[in-house]
């Protein structure tokens, strides 16, 4: 019975003064904007391209983004399309695109989806 005792005294104490475990946040999708006018020449030919429907630099501008790294508010799949806007001098795509989400709202990214900014126009 006293072992008992001392056990459970020694986990209660365990438990009390373990380190917490992180926290997990959900992203706060709040955005910094740029003006469309501010963006570089090349997002403003896409985005041109992307009022007109087309026709598009790359094979895969228009196909669905599905905001796997969760940066973007939460839609349903196919709510966001994403579109390539060229990087002079890459061999491929690069790191730069334009989301484009279906009731409007567009985004630009130019580090691969690690960040965005909400364009205003």
């Amino acid at each position: 019975m006293r072992a008992r005792l001392l056990l459970a005294a020694l986990a209660a104490a365990a438990a009390l003064f373990a380190p917490a475990a992180p926290a997990q946040f959900a992203p706060s999708h709040r955005h910094e904007e740029v003006a469309a006018a501010d963006l570089p020449r090349e997002a403003r030919h896409t985005l041109a391209a992307i009022r007109k429907g087309g026709p598009y630099a790359y094979a895969k501008d228009g196909t669905v983004f599905g905001n796997r790294e969760g940066q973007l508010p939460k839609r349903p799949r196919g709510y966001y399309r994403e579109y390539t806007v060229r990087t002079p001098g890459a061999k491929t795509r690069g790191a730069r695109r334009i989301v484009a989400g279906r009731e409007g709202d567009l985004w630009y990214t130019d580090d691969h989806y690690r960040s965005f900014r909400r364009i205003r126009e």
